[in-house]
């Protein structure tokens, strides 16, 4: 349906309520601001698993030719009202003030026509960016922030850990450079593991739609260990098959063989003996003798491992995959969407193994960016994310803030009942239904 809009200019400007995939895939594609959670596929994907509805709207000028668009993910509630949410979005030149000025008028006569009490956004605006070792790429973004306030739109805050619809922090990787000067930001311990794991001959894979089960397996071992919440099986499986229809996604698994490792084992054992022989006769220098120990030490270890890998073959069996990584890729970037790893024999490193050899791909792939989607703003030692956020970090890509959430309320009672009475109500019979359970 088309609806003419004229802007400051005099332009003629139509505002399109169903943009066709073809049409909008290309738009968004190609934008500066594209981003996966403005897809028709993830509008598609939210559909069918998120029980979301997907609006793909935008605004032509008199070509007939896209300016901006959106795709805005509808949540239904009680009594016909509804809110509308653009994850990242909008796909719109945000320094364009007149464009950003009109297409937000058009949605809220579009949401407030449903019943829409607000619409969300959180742009992917970065705030403030800086290099690996602390160097300031990007310094605040104030002059966007005070036009989207302007405008009416409510920002909800800087805030610093997992509190909103999508992270405010991340970490990206620009893949536009040498693959020495990018594996050269990878921190010492990082490139250490990943020659251990080389040494234990660690393998990593691409996997298919059959082997979503055994990844669902690791996500369930880290939701235990790490005490976040997972999807069910079905949730990866319908994004995996979503995903590849129009563009492309990869399961990243990394395994360790037991035989193999028994067998290194027991070779450096036998090189450590040999080296021991010399060592067994009277009167040792010092050095001597602690050489002796550290070896008799090490063959101990050695032994150790060996009749605990024993033991986890009896479990498990021979091949074991330890991590899983699911790699969500859209245009010319890249996204780490989901990453498990099981609860044994962490001193393989094959998570860091697993992250370089998904690294490489992306960049032989020539994709510019790669994002690990997600880590903290609060870098307090006492913080329990911290370890995630140093995780990510020995990648050695840029540390990104984005511009945060904003809400634009199209009904204050409706708004206030739904973002603060609710919510405080849910509190309450959560904390009464504990009380009971305890009783």
């Amino acid at each position: 349906m088309l609806k003419k809009w004229y802007n400051k200019n005099g332009d003629n400007m139509n505002f399109i309520d169903n943009i066709k995939k073809d049409k909008y895939e290309n738009f968004v594609k190609n934008h500066e601001k594209s981003h996966f959670l403005q897809s028709y596929a993830w509008g598609q994907f939210a559909k069918k698993e998120k029980n979301l509805f997907p609006h793909y709207i935008g605004l032509e000028n008199n070509k007939n030719e896209l300016v901006a668009a959106t795709l805005l993910l509808e949540k239904r509630l009680p009594f016909g009202y509804r809110y509308f949410y653009a994850p990242r979005g909008y796909i719109i030149d945000f320094k364009n003030e007149s464009l950003l000025e009109e297409f937000t008028e058009k949605i809220k006569i579009y949401a407030k026509k449903q019943k829409g009490i607000f619409i969300k956004i959180d742009p992917d605006i970065i705030y403030h960016q800086e290099t690996n070792d602390g160097k300031v790429l990007i310094e605040k973004e104030e002059k966007i922030l005070k036009k989207l306030k302007k405008l009416g739109y409510k920002h909800l805050g800087f805030t610093k850990n997992f509190e909103t619809m999508q992270p405010r922090y991340t970490f990206r990787i620009d893949f536009q450079k040498q693959w020495e000067e990018i594996e050269s930001k990878f921190s010492k311990t990082t490139k250490q593991r990943i020659k251990k794991a080389e040494e234990l001959e660690v393998k990593v894979s691409i996997g298919k739609i059959e082997d979503i089960k055994e990844f669902y397996q690791l996500m369930i071992l880290t939701e235990n260990r790490k005490d976040f919440i997972t999807h069910n099986q079905r949730y990866y499986e319908s994004l995996y098959e979503i995903w590849n229809k129009d563009n492309s996604c990869n399961l990243f698994l990394g395994k360790i063989n037991l035989d193999l490792m028994i067998k290194e084992h027991k070779q450096t054992i036998e090189q450590l003996k040999n080296n021991l022989i010399p060592l067994q006769k009277e009167n040792l220098s010092k050095s001597e003798k602690s050489k002796k120990i550290e070896m008799e030490k090490r063959i101990e270890k050695l032994e150790k491992d060996i009749e605990k890998y024993k033991n986890n073959k009896k479990e498990y069996g021979n091949q074991i995959t330890l991590s899983g990584h699911f790699i969500i890729e859209y245009g010319n970037k890249a996204w780490v969407l989901y990453a498990g790893n099981h609860n044994i024999l962490s001193e393989t490193y094959t998570n860091y193994k697993t992250y370089r050899e998904h690294i490489k791909f992306y960049y032989n792939k020539k994709i510019q960016t790669y994002d690990q989607f997600g880590t903290i703003g609060d870098l307090r030692k006492e913080n329990p994310l911290l370890g995630l956020h140093e995780f990510k970090k020995k990648f050695g890509g840029d540390y990104l803030e984005f511009i945060g959430e904003f809400d634009y309320i199209l009904n204050k009672p409706m708004y206030f009942i739904f973002t603060k009475l609710v919510p405080f109500y849910r509190k309450a019979v959560k904390k009464f239904a504990k009380k009971r359970q305890k009783r």
